[in-house]
């Protein structure tokens, strides 16, 4: 059955009047002449049924149905441009698409794959971030690197490091409170609060004995990379991971608050990957790496 879809030039001359704002500048880019771009757009907006461009007399404007459709066909365009480039790689070479949490890849992964560029020449890893599980059919991932319990059905987890937070805040946010710190000089402060785990704050008071009534109140921040920052800035206390914080910690700009870590064996940082690709070689090479990695310099 034949696609309900316009030409691919009409969609290129589209995008490129589109993203110019100019029939003559899109002309000029795609090696056309503006009647051919006119065309083209003619052609396309007679098949949507819908006008996309309002014609001025300073040139043309993208209708709200033309700048909605503009978005769309824009990422559709760059998503067929990236298909097409991954196809074209050099024979023998190996893409991965691996789906990230932020922080974990910034601070603990990215500083790591020099070394499996040395080791795996060969395979090529894209990162994308994602915070929350996924539908691996539904995506083009290979694997995920996730925070969680490991629980994702039809995968094969291989565990990684455990998450142990740990309280940290910036040292000018200390001012007055005597050493060494104690949970209930602590409860003082104010608290950021990471929206994914939120009661971490009220689990690790617990662990501690100690009940705070507005332990779950406080700023929300998704990821443990903006807490930091906003720890950094004095904002607020906040509960992280010491391997995500490794150069804040060096430099003094934020400073372990007790040596009391929250730990939970429901969740920790696994490699995720479909059973229907655990036998592929590139993935079982970044699997064992990834894992060597972990127990070496956790």
């Amino acid at each position: 059955m034949r696609r309900k879809i316009p030409s691919t030039a009409a969609l290129l001359a589209f995008e490129a009047a589109a993203r110019q704002q100019s029939f003559t500048r899109a002309a000029e880019e795609l090696a056309l002449t503006q009647s051919a771009v006119c065309r083209q757009i003619a052609a396309l907006e007679t098949f949507l049924g819908c006008e996309l461009f309002r014609r001025t007399q300073r040139g043309v404007k993208l209708t709200e149905a033309g700048l909605a459709y503009s978005r769309k066909v824009t990422a559709q365009l760059d998503g067929l441009e990236r298909d097409c480039l991954a196809m074209r790689r050099p024979q023998g070479m190996v893409s991965l698409e691996l789906a990230v949490v932020p922080t974990f890849a910034t601070q603990w992964l990215l500083p790591r794959l020099t070394d499996f560029g040395l080791r795996y020449p060969q395979t090529s890893l894209n990162l994308t971030t994602r915070t929350r599980p996924f539908l691996f059919a539904a995506t083009d991932f290979d694997a995920a690197i996730y925070s969680g319990d490991g629980d994702w059905p039809g995968t094969q987890a291989h565990f990684l490091l455990h998450e142990a937070l740990l309280p940290v805040a910036s040292p000018a946010l200390l001012a007055g409170l005597s050493a060494p710190i104690n949970a209930a000089q602590l409860a003082r402060l104010p608290l950021l609060q990471q929206s994914t785990r939120p009661h971490a704050w009220r689990q690790w008071f617990a662990a501690q004995g100690v009940n705070v009534a507005q332990d779950l109140h406080g700023p929300r921040l998704e990821l443990f990379s903006m807490l930091a920052q906003a720890a950094c800035h004095g904002l607020g206390a906040a509960l992280i991971p010491p391997l995500l914080i490794q150069q804040e910690l060096a430099d003094g700009r934020l400073q372990i608050l007790m040596d009391a870590p929250l730990t939970d064996e429901n969740r920790a940082y696994y490699l995720i990957i479909p059973e229907r690709k655990a036998q592929v070689a590139a993935l079982c090479a970044l699997r064992d790496w990834l894992v060597g990695q972990a127990r070496e310099r956790a």
